[in-house]
Parts: C-alpha cells; sequence; structure tokens
C-alpha cells in the first residue's frame, strides 16, 4: 500500500482552515497530522510530525509564515512549504521562493489546483500559481540578461535543465538518464550555481524562457 502524503496545514483563519481540512480528508492519498494558527505552532507541529507537507499562510500573528519557512529551511527540515497566500505581490513572491518555499498558490485557487499542487510537490517538482509564475519568469529573465558571466553548461547539465523544465522530479531524470539520484542532484546544484539561480524552480522557468524543454523524449 503507498504511503500517504502527511500534511499541516497553518492558517490563521478558521474558515481557510476549515476548507483546507474538508478538501484533505476527501483524498484517499492524503492524511491530516494537525493545524496550526501561526507560524510558531506550525515550525512545531512540523518538528513534531516531520510531515511530508506544510500548506502554510504568509500573514500570521506571534510568527508569520515567511519566517517560518525560514525557520524550517535553516533547521534542515525535509517537509516540503507550499504557501498559500491572498498577496501576490513580488516581495512576498520572491522572498517566499528564496526562503524554501516550492509551491505557491492564490487563496482562490481551486481545489483541484491545491490538490495537484501537493502532489507534485511531494514528487519533489514545484508548482506556481500561472499569476506567481509568470512573475517568477519575469524576475529570471531580467536576472539572466544583467549577468554579464555565466559559466556554460556541460551537455549532460543541459539534459538535466532539459528534464527540470519539464517538471520531472530528480528520480525521474536519474531514470531518463541512466544516472543515480545522488548524480542527478549534483548536476542540479551546478546548474544553479552557473546560472546564479536560487532553487529548481527557477531552474525550470529559466530552462522555459530560453526555449529548453520541448518534449520528454523516448
Amino acid at each position: 500500500m503507498t504511503a500517504k502524503i502527511r500534511i499541516v496545514i497553518a492558517d490563521d483563519h478558521p474558515i481557510v482552515r476549515r476548507g483546507l481540512r474538508t478538501v484533505i480528508k476527501t483524498q484517499p492519498d492524503m492524511e491530516l497530522l494537525g493545524e496550526a494558527t501561526n507560524g510558531a505552532e506550525a515550525v512545531a507541529l512540523v518538528k513534531t510530525h516531520q510531515p511530508d507537507i506544510v500548506i502554510m499562510d504568509l500573514q500570521m500573528p506571534v510568527q508569520d509564515g515567511m519566517s517560518a519557512i525560514r525557520e524550517l529551511n535553516q533547521a534542515g527540515s525535509p517537509t516540503r512549504v507550499v504557501v498559500l497566500t491572498s498577496f501576490p505581490d513580488d516581495d512576498h513572491v520572491f522572498a517566499a521562493i528564496k526562503a524554501g518555499a516550492t509551491g505557491l498558490l492564490l487563496k482562490d485557487s481551486s481545489p483541484k489546483d491545491l490538490l495537484e499542487a501537493i502532489r507534485y510537490v511531494h514528487q519533489g517538482e514545484s508548482a506556481l500559481h500561472p499569476t506567481i509564475a509568470m512573475k517568477v519568469l519575469m524576475e529570471v529573465k531580467q536576472a539572466s540578461n544583467q549577468t554579464s558571466a555565466v559559466e556554460p553548461l556541460t551537455a549532460r547539465e543541459l539534459e538535466v535543465l532539459n528534464c527540470l523544465a519539464l517538471g520531472m522530479t530528480n528520480a525521474e531524470i536519474a531514470n531518463q538518464l541512466s544516472v543515480s539520484v545522488r548524480t542527478v542532484t549534483t548536476h542540479v546544484r551546478a546548474i544553479l550555481d552557473k546560472l546564479h539561480l536560487a532553487n529548481r524552480t527557477q531552474a525550470a522557468l529559466y530552462a522555459r524562457e530560453k526555449g529548453i524543454g520541448t518534449s520528454r523524449g523516448a
């Protein structure tokens, strides 16, 4: 039997938590471990239960979501963060990605989009609301245009970048290229360093902006 995706919710609005709880509990492949009303509670729950995913609001009392994400990231938590926010402004978007979030959705997203995002992020992929994806793409494009010296990628790194653009997980990339997952991880780190990008989400968007990643191939 496939293990369920273990989830923690962090939002200070009871009606939002109730809606998320209802959606998650209808899914046979998901399990809700707990709910937090602020960032401090979220960090405590994650440290206690080690969930696969935490759905994090950014605007919360006591400790906001952004600082909670940073704290979890600095602690080396394996829990992946899906941000659910009402504010798609540039400061929130880029700060959340740099803090360690791999999924960003707006609160007007459909339950279907939320569930897909949870599954994508659990598989090691990124999940961005179209409005947010466009903002990140423009930021990556601007950064790449301003970079005067980008170290060229090797042929293998270009293959990995192509796979990232297609939304493939490290395991899928390893299978596609007949290498180990550890080798893929090393290539992804090298790609980020050479292109001066923060994470694989920006790498995927950079690749798409450059026209890389048109098909999965054979």
